[in-house]
């Protein structure tokens, strides 16, 4: 592809010298320019750019999500003998500590 860009005489000036300085063409310099800012574009995250309304509606969709919903604790689990029980078997095997 090819791009024709008008600069300012100063801007052009700056372009060559750095472009020495890396040893390598105007062209060269120029095209690993664009390549790592587009890459360096790329990497930028979700909590960098988002808004509050983007946040929102990413924390909805997590609490939403199948992998945010703990199954619901079976009878046993909050029982009152469950807890004596637990209670009662760790005595046991601490030796009635």
């Amino acid at each position: 592809m090819t791009i024709t860009l008008q600069l300012k005489p100063e801007i052009e000036a700056r372009l060559i010298a750095q472009a020495l300085l890396q040893g390598v063409s105007v062209e060269l310099y120029l095209e690993s320019l664009i390549e790592n800012s587009l890459v360096n574009q790329t990497e930028i995250t979700f909590s960098e750019t988002a808004n509050y309304e983007e946040w929102e509606a990413a924390l909805k969709d997590l609490i939403n999500s199948p992998f945010f919903v703990a199954p619901p604790l079976s009878d046993a689990a909050v029982s009152r003998e469950s807890i004596y029980t637990r209670e009662d078997e760790m005595l046991d095997i601490f030796g009635g500590y």
